[in-house]
């Protein structure tokens, strides 16, 4: 028994004070005396925290009866109330403050170009629903004569449940060890481990050489075992960011799980349908949830590890907070989809972006946007738009149709001019509001249209990326209430449109599409990977940015040919970060694993010493 002043509990994280019964244990944990003398007194040996085995155990003088249960944070307990205050975060960097506030971004970090469907519009005739492609690109520090980023604070929420035992959590280890390494001194990590219950291993931390061996530190300490609160994770990664004292311009969550939460959100709902639930959004602290209203919030990005995560829980979280979900069929590249959202956060260069829109002619009319996950809101006149964007990665880009009315013009008219747009946004490296005006959308008004006219490639390519994510979402609905015929029809229908089109560029699409029908045709594949493959496409495409998951490429060899030029919507610094963490992989030894054989001599080994 030791006097612990001014230390935390690590069961129900309140002080542990001088004068009261405290525990030390081995492995450096402290305990309030009557936190942990039930779950000892059960037989629970382990540390609740790092999972470590206790050779010297705290003295039980009253041990409770064998029918009671033990205390939180073993099953079936309601938790204690959780600490609202992480605030000893390490100070953020001085050195990164001067940098940025020395950049010169005059010139803006935003490009804005306007695209019509076609050229021209016959001058006595209107037009209702005609397609403006609105293109809003970030440029990369290099092109913005930059030399200075945005520093970031990340929070890693980990999956220690006993499935992650063995190799799994090797894997996972090791794809911490890279996301620590590339992340420089300026940034700041926190670690947090859940099972049965969540605790945070290391603070939010500058990643310093004492800092990123403090952070391997705790990662190599993981231990699977208990089973999987989700909730409690996120609840406690949200107070970290929620309590810091200070705040590095740019804030991340990575969320890795390989299982059902089996305590908030249920994996089944009344129905009996496997990844349906009520309860999910119940998963998703308020801190972090994004209503479109005052400051956005941290994104959580969501990495579904395996066959058995639930994809619909990891979908909705990522939704809800402008996250991304990666599904890590293959195990062995977890490493990869860590990089390369990674090499998104490292380089966010402009945030709380807002495109607006005004009509010029006064009988033009905003119609309809096409925003994908984005909000959007036009005016009740038509006469504005806008579109709220939030965060942009260096070299990232966002394409947006919006659809007009254009009414018939005078005969003296050839343009008719349809809209001004322009972008509000946050300079993330200096924090400085900046405004860039785009280029005006118009559209030539000659008497007569000559059959020449093509439709704009930039407006068709998006109306097929449209409509490819809106038929993707409804093969989801038809798959998740059974019909599963239903929903491979319509995707075999878009990709048949698709092919239509005989063009190269739609190779990737096409083979996203064939991958698809094979997932969702089957109900057993469906339920395996399916839903983890349509969900993490449906979010990719509807917010215009890179996931990770694994395309069985099939069709023709302009399919596979286009397939293989890389992930939609990756980033140059992202797919470097892939190209470094492949490297890497190829060069170190894989993480070891017991062979069956080894196995079965261990048990025979045991079954005769017993």
């Amino acid at each position: 028994m030791e006097d612990a002043s001014g230390d935390v509990c690590a069961i129900c994280l309140g002080g542990l004070l001088r004068g009261q019964a405290n525990f030390t244990a081995e492995c450096s944990h402290a305990f309030h005396f009557s936190c942990i003398s039930a779950s000892v007194a059960h037989g629970n040996h382990d540390c609740p925290l790092c999972k470590a085995h206790w050779t010297v155990l705290p003295a039980i003088n009253n041990p409770l009866p064998a029918t009671q249960p033990a205390p939180f944070p073993f099953r079936h307990q309601t938790p204690p109330a959780r600490r609202t205050a992480y605030n000893d975060d390490d100070e953020t960097s001085v050195q990164a403050q001067a940098a940025a506030a020395d950049l010169n971004t005059n010139g803006g970090l935003v490009v804005l170009k306007t695209h019509c469907e076609c050229p021209a519009l016959a001058r006595g005739a209107p037009r209702d629903s005609f397609a403006v492609l609105v293109h809003a690109k970030a440029l990369s520090a290099a092109a913005a004569g930059e030399s200075a980023r945005a520093p970031l604070d990340l929070v890693a929420v980990l999956d220690t449940s006993g499935s992650m035992t063995g190799r799994k959590l090797e894997l996972l280890k090791q794809a911490m060890g890279f996301v620590i390494d590339n992340m420089g001194s300026a940034d700041r990590l926190s670690v947090v481990s859940f099972s049965s219950d969540a605790a945070r291993l290391i603070r939010l931390a500058r990643m310093s050489d004492a800092g990123k061996a403090a952070a391997k530190r705790a990662v190599g300490s993981l231990v699977a075992g208990g089973g999987t609160n989700i909730g409690a994770g996120l609840r406690v990664a949200a107070d970290v960011l929620a309590c810091r004292r200070h705040r590095n311009a740019v804030a991340g969550i990575m969320l890795l799980s390989d299982g059902q939460d089996t305590y908030t959100a249920p994996r089944y709902s009344n129905h009996g349908a496997r990844g349906r639930s009520n309860n999910y959004m119940g998963l998703v602290p308020p801190s972090v949830t994004y209503t479109g209203a005052g400051d956005r919030p941290a994104a959580v990005h969501t990495f579904g590890f395996g066959a058995d995560h639930d994809a619909a829980a990891m979908h909705t979280i990522a939704e809800a907070t402008g996250g991304t979900f990666s599904f890590v069929e293959n195990q062995a590249v977890v490493q990869d989809s860590f990089a390369q959202c990674i090499g998104g956060l490292l380089t966010v260069a402009v945030q709380d972006a807002r495109i607006q829109m005004a009509c010029l002619h006064p009988g033009v009319r905003v119609r309809e946007v096409k925003s994908g996950r984005y909000g959007s809101r036009v005016d009740e006149d038509g006469r504005a738009a806008s579109i709220d964007v939030g965060e942009l990665y260096a070299d990232e880009e966002r394409r947006f149709l919006v659809f007009v009315d254009v009414p018939r013009t005078e005969d003296t008219d050839d343009v008719t001019e349809l809209l001004k747009v322009s972008c509000t946004y946050r300079d993330a490296a200096t924090g400085q509001a900046a405004t860039v005006a785009g280029e005006e959308a118009t559209v030539r008004r000659p008497v007569e249209v000559s059959d020449a006219e093509v439709t704009c490639v930039e407006v068709q390519r998006e109306r097929v990326r449209v409509s490819a994510t809106e038929d993707m979402a409804a093969a989801r609905e038809a798959a998740d209430r059974g019909s599963h015929a239903e929903a491979a029809q319509i995707l075999r229908s878009r990709l048949r449109a698709t092919e239509a089109l005989e063009s190269e560029e739609y190779g990737e699409l096409e083979a996203e599409l064939h991958d698809f029908i094979g997932r969702v045709e089957d109900e057993r594949e469906y339920e395996h990977t399916g839903r983890a493959c349509l969900l993490s496409g449906i979010g990719s495409h509807a917010q215009q940015r890179a996931s990770t998951r694994q395309v069985r490429i099939k069709g023709s060899g302009r399919v596979l040919q286009s397939a293989r030029k890389g992930t939609a919507y990756a980033t140059p610094a992202m797919e470097k970060m892939v190209k470094m963490s492949r490297e890497q992989r190829q060069a170190a030894p894989p993480p070891k694993r017991k062979s069956m054989g080894s196995s079965r001599n261990e048990k025979a080994k045991r079954t005769k010493k017993d």
